[in-house]
């Protein structure tokens, strides 16, 4: 099993919508949404994960963005009512992150919703918190946790290999000069090692900034399975990078280096892959939000036809 782990901005909600929407999203991968604000794009996502019958992780604790402030916010009564909606429903696995106060609230959650401690997912990676999570699932255990590697002997059952795999580069413009690099074998060896599956923060990664910001440089982040079936991450940078001006160009310096690279590897296609091809065929620009949600479906698409083959 996969958990990719996301932060609920709007391409990556957009990029979960279309591949479940589309079918393309395995049934070997639980998608973990930690929402960074109360938006109709979160709950329409809820909604389609669903009715197509798709499980889908959502935080209820999360520690980033504004959605705490956002669902006690009385304007945004009708998107909390939507929320709480699809969030009672069993293909919605509410997902918890280990915190000072998690014992006083995943007992307020059994109480009161009979929400019981072994259906959460737990994220725990923090070492501050192991006794903690000890104590709470004396007796029982969730249906998942998360955890680092470094934790494989504190947490004994139903563990998921929790890593971010992704070298996050303080430039795009940084990328070039490594633009090929070993991305992950998780998924070789995750079952030899006693975890349930394994999780990361697919090309992301897990810093999170709470607005955006005009880059110099556009590029695309694309994994790919080797020889040996490892997988590694190659990025596909455009060339002029002195300012911020014309993105259009960018994108298409990107995306051209990618459609020539496609062109001479023998890479599998995927909806995501193919839709930037089609941009570089037509000489259409997307948007910076596209790229990065097209970027994203195709390693969740590739992981899930992986991890199909398998079964």
């Amino acid at each position: 099993m996969y958990f990719p782990y996301l932060r609920g901005r709007q391409y990556e909600l957009l990029a979960l919508r279309e591949l479940v929407t589309k079918g393309l999203l395995s049934s070997n991968i639980i998608p973990i949404v930690e929402p960074v604000k109360l938006s109709s794009t979160l709950s329409i996502t809820m909604e389609k994960f669903i009715s197509n019958k798709k499980y889908l992780g959502v935080i209820c604790n999360p520690a980033v963005g504004s959605f705490n402030s956002d669902i006690k916010n009385e304007e945004n009564d009708i998107k909390k009512q939507k929320f709480i909606l699809s969030l009672n429903d069993l293909h919605i696995i509410k997902s918890h992150i280990m915190k000072k106060n998690s014992l006083e609230k995943l007992n307020t959650w059994e109480q009161k919703k009979d929400i019981k401690k072994e259906d959460w997912i737990i994220i725990n990676n923090n070492r501050d918190f192991i006794n903690n999570y000890n104590k709470i699932f004396n007796g029982t255990t969730p249906k998942f946790v998360l955890v680092p590697d470094e934790f494989r002997r504190k947490v004994k059952i139903n563990k998921v290999l929790f890593e971010d795999k992704f070298k996050k580069r303080e430039r795009n413009s940084d990328y070039l000069k490594n633009d090929d690099e070993f991305f992950s074998e998780d998924h070789l060896s995750y079952i030899d090692e006693g975890f349930l599956g394994f999780a990361d923060y697919s090309i992301i990664g897990k810093d999170f900034l709470e607005s955006g910001f005009a880059p110099y440089a556009v590029a695309i982040h694309i994994v790919y399975f080797d020889k040996e079936n490892a997988l590694r991450v190659h990025h596909f940078v455009s060339d002029t990078n002195d300012d911020i001006q014309n993105p259009e160009k960018k994108f298409y310096e990107a995306v051209k280096k990618l459609f020539y690279w496609y062109n001479k590897n023998n890479i599998e296609l995927t909806a995501g892959l193919h839709e930037f091809l089609e941009h570089y065929k037509n000489q259409t620009y997307p948007g910076l939000g596209s790229v990065k949600k097209l970027s994203l479906m195709h390693h969740l698409e590739l992981i899930g036809k992986y991890l199909d083959k398998k079964d």
